[in-house]
């Protein structure tokens, strides 16, 4: 199941605070500020779709995530490399190194990253 652009931008909210109140997210949104009522029925839809869950303290209900941040984009960077790349990581890997302007300082730390997990499968 897939979140639309908004509801990813209120489950940003809630992965970072990991328990909130419907006025927290509000404030924490950027200006301007969604309705009551519209945080409301996406939280709703989100519950629905399973990526949240609350707890009623008093009157009030104080949202957190029930999938984890990783989980949930590791899931769609796989579906991407899937539907563009052939589900070829490689491709991914090569198409992501020769178009998304990486400095050579961000390049050397992602050859860290690789040889590191290299050294991990070996073992």
């Amino acid at each position: 199941m897939q979140l639309t652009k908004t509801e990813e931008q209120l489950m940003e909210i809630i992965w970072r605070y990991e328990k909130v109140f419907l006025k927290d997210i509000i404030d924490h949104c950027p200006e301007p500020r969604p309705a009551v009522t519209t945080v409301a029925t996406l939280l709703k839809r989100m519950q629905d779709k399973g990526f949240v869950g609350y707890v009623l303290l008093g009157n009030s209900r104080q949202y957190y995530p029930l999938v984890k941040k990783a989980d949930y984009f590791s899931k769609h960077v796989k579906g991407m490399i899937k539907n563009y790349f052939g589900d070829s990581a490689l491709q991914f890997a090569s198409f992501f190194t020769q178009h998304s302007n990486l400095t050579d300082s961000e390049l050397k730390e992602l050859r860290k990253i690789i040889d590191q997990q290299i050294k991990s499968n070996r073992k």
